[in-house]
């Protein structure tokens, strides 16, 4: 098997040059082939779940599978019709749902891309999925860049999504095994699928955070990161109290926060680095509650301090207090 020989070679050959430093595809090589003990000329497809590990896994993920169904559906009407297929894998590089064209079915059920089968960089070496995973970035796998021979026909196109404690949780990936899919178009693809992670990302966030507040970063608080850092969906949860409750990884990146901030919630205002009079923030919280409450009760000053629940001095102290 020539080809096979081939790219074998030009594998061995990057590792021995020691490119891993300089080329992250040349670092997954070598992870494959050291780390992982993996033969490029390995010719079997990938292992796959039994129906019950796929349905376990599948619970494992929660409730995101529901949540991303929207937005994997656009991506597939996007570039299903090129001839792709769409998975969503989880952190282990398990392939838990996808979409295809049914007369698509049979080639990618052979190539692998199919629910149940595991793409993990440890079991599959350098693709979309797995090392995605390693590398917690967006990145394309184009044909011969993949480190098993077997998989040189397919470009796969993947973007991490991270959960809303910044951790990685799932990868979006998309595969073509056309001849004459280019790695220009492939870069176009990668757009879909980022702006697809991104949204499942901030739809879970919101899930999350239901009852909170969901803010985006202001531009200025991203200014002094590196671009790396702030490429995400850079959001915050906040509650009632103006606290910050939740963060997605961007956000977290820009704040500097931790999982221990969050545990004991900041004020938004001290987030944002700005300076807050806490005092005169009471008097005017106090001062609106009184304006709502007498003008809720047309002026009536007994009705009102029934309705704060304080008496009628304590609110004519407070109405002279304030002038009103």
């Amino acid at each position: 098997m020539p080809r096979t020989n081939n790219h074998a070679a030009k594998i061995e050959t990057a590792i021995a040059r020691d490119e891993a430093a300089r080329h992250p595809l040349v670092a997954s090589w070598q992870r494959s082939s050291v780390l992982h003990d993996l033969d490029p000329g390995k010719q079997r497809p990938p292992e796959r779940l039994t129906e019950q590990e796929l349905n376990e896994a599948q619970e494992r993920l929660g409730n995101l599978i529901h949540t991303s169904e929207a937005s994997l559906d656009q991506l597939y009407m996007a570039v299903g019709d090129v001839g792709c297929s769409v998975v969503l894998a989880d952190r282990n590089g398990v392939a838990l749902s996808r979409r295809g064209a049914q007369q698509d079915d049979n080639t990618f059920n052979k190539w692998g891309l199919w629910t149940g089968a595991i793409w993990s960089e440890e079991s599959e070496g350098t693709n979309g999925v797995g090392t995605c995973i390693i590398e917690e970035r967006p990145l394309t796998i184009h044909k011969e860049q993949h480190f098993h021979a077997k998989n040189t026909g397919l470009s796969c196109t993947a973007a991490p999504i991270f959960d809303h404690h910044g951790d990685l949780m799932a990868v979006i990936d998309v595969s073509s095994c056309r001849a004459d899919l280019t790695a220009g178009f492939s870069r176009l693809i990668s757009v879909a699928v980022v702006d697809t992670a991104r949204r499942i990302e901030t739809d879970h966030f919101k899930d999350r955070f239901a009852g909170a507040r969901i803010l985006l970063a202001a531009d200025g608080d991203k200014s002094d990161m590196p671009p790396e850092a702030t490429k995400g969906a850079a959001l915050i949860a906040v509650n009632q109290d103006d606290l910050v409750i939740g963060a997605t990884r961007c956000a977290r990146n820009i704040y500097g926060l931790s999982n221990a901030d969050l545990d004991n919630p900041r004020s938004l205002s001290s987030l944002r680095g700005y300076e807050v009079d806490q005092a005169h923030q009471y008097a005017m919280a106090e001062h609106r509650v009184i304006q709502q409450a007498m003008a809720n009760t047309g002026g009536n000053v007994s009705a009102a301090a029934r309705e704060m629940g304080i008496s009628r001095a304590t609110l004519h102290r407070k109405l002279k207090k304030f002038g009103m």
